[in-house]
């Protein structure tokens, strides 16, 4: 069976629930491990109020006993804390009142689902499309993550993620192993490895919030202990690269992803790209360079995967946007509601987990099977088969 999720619930809810469907059983499950990775999504300079608030915990209700899973579909939530200001407002029942006590939304906000999402479902209150588009629902997607994470960790594969770029500050490169890589982000506000450009970012984002405006940024995720051959040329569809640039674009605001040098390949020479074939009998076959991110032809190629993408400034601003009231077709100046100044390190943590769930799925597909120790059995064999190739 395939693994995939669904996600339900709305921003101002009582709780965010995914169903997770495809896992097998015997994996054992570390829920202080999972927590922290909620932990690490709320973290960041530059996050608002919200985050003061919310102080995320997943609660599993089905597919898991005394910590391992049962092989059963995984239901978890994450509550909202902040929902017992909402109740009312957010009722599934119907609530007597006019618009103001309904909290009705009729002024979309540039840069946000509300008027697309409303003239599709031909909703009038555009609460019923931001409460669904929001951002929050990553919290559940990151859980998702938590739990594929800990699934490849069982097979010696590391995930990272760090910050490249804030609006106009550039982090300096580095040549850092994935454990230094970890530590150095997760001791940083911004998820950088050097304490310079940290401060410089710190700053930079002070002085874009003092304006009343957002700026974004580039992340990256890199994966390392993958083997060859996640993934498959034959179909489209099939191509892991290719599935992860998908859930890459899927999260809010992300508007581009690239993987290994991307968008540079552009300007260079094919002899620039390309990454050379060695042989070792230490490491077999493998790349002098991995300027390729870890990929050819959809596939893993034994280097670690580097993914990386950009996300737009949040288009909720204290100095906000032109826009237009669906109910007198008059123009407006869009309404300020609470948000970041900078969300950049915490989308990179979200990135991990969107990159990490997509290769835990082709990873269950190449080597799948009903229990931890089946899969355990279908890896090793497929070792002993590249050793012997």
């Amino acid at each position: 069976m395939s693994l995939r999720f669904l996600t339900a619930g709305e921003t101002h809810g009582p709780q965010l629930t995914t169903i997770i469907e495809g896992l097998p059983s015997n994996l054992e499950l570390d829920f202080d491990a999972l927590n922290f990775q909620l932990h690490r999504r709320q973290k960041g300079y530059g996050r608002g109020r919200r985050m003061q608030i919310e102080k995320d915990t997943a609660q599993i209700l089905g597919g898991v006993r005394h910590g391992y899973t049962t092989g059963a579909p995984i239901a978890l939530v994450v509550q909202n804390n902040d929902w017992k200001h909402w109740q009312n407002i957010m009722n599934v029942e119907p609530i007597e009142g006019n618009d103001e006590a309904k909290r009705r939304v009729h002024r979309p906000r540039p840069g946000h689902a509300d008027l697309n999402g409303g003239l599709k479902y031909n909703l009038k209150d555009l609460r019923n499309v931001l409460e669904r588009s929001s951002a929050r629902e990553t919290a559940v997607r990151v859980a998702v993550g938590a739990i594929a994470r800990q699934f490849l960790a069982q097979f010696g594969v590391k995930v990272a993620g760090q910050v490249i770029r804030i609006g106009e500050i550039e982090a300096p490169p580095h040549n850092l192993s994935i454990d230094e890589l970890i530590e150095r982000t997760e001791a940083s506000s911004v998820r950088v490895v050097d304490e310079e450009t940290e401060k410089k970012m710190e700053a930079y984002i002070d002085e874009i919030k003092k304006e009343g405006d957002s700026i974004g940024g580039i992340v990256e995720c890199i994966i390392e202990g993958l083997p060859v051959g996640l993934g498959s040329h034959v179909q489209y569809d099939r191509k892991l690269d290719g599935r992860i640039a998908q859930g890459v674009m899927s999260i809010n605001a992300f508007k581009g992803v690239e993987v290994g040098i991307g968008f540079e390949a552009g300007e260079l020479r094919g002899s620039q790209v390309h990454d050379e074939i060695m042989y070792s009998e230490e490491r077999g076959y493998h790349r002098a360079t991995n300027r390729l991110g870890g990929f050819e032809g959809g596939m893993t190629n034994g280097m670690p995967i580097v993914v990386r993408g950009v996300m737009k400034p949040i288009p909720t601003l204290y100095k906000p946007l032109q826009s237009v009231d669906i109910d007198t077709k008059e123009a407006f100046t869009a309404q300020v509601e609470r948000s970041d100044a900078c969300a950049v390190p915490a989308a990179s943590v979200v990135m991990e987990h969107v990159v990490t769930w997509e290769v835990a799925k082709a990873f269950l597909e190449k080597f799948g099977g009903d229990s931890m120790e089946e899969i355990h059995a279908n890896y090793q064999n497929y070792l002993k088969q590249l050793e012997n190739y």
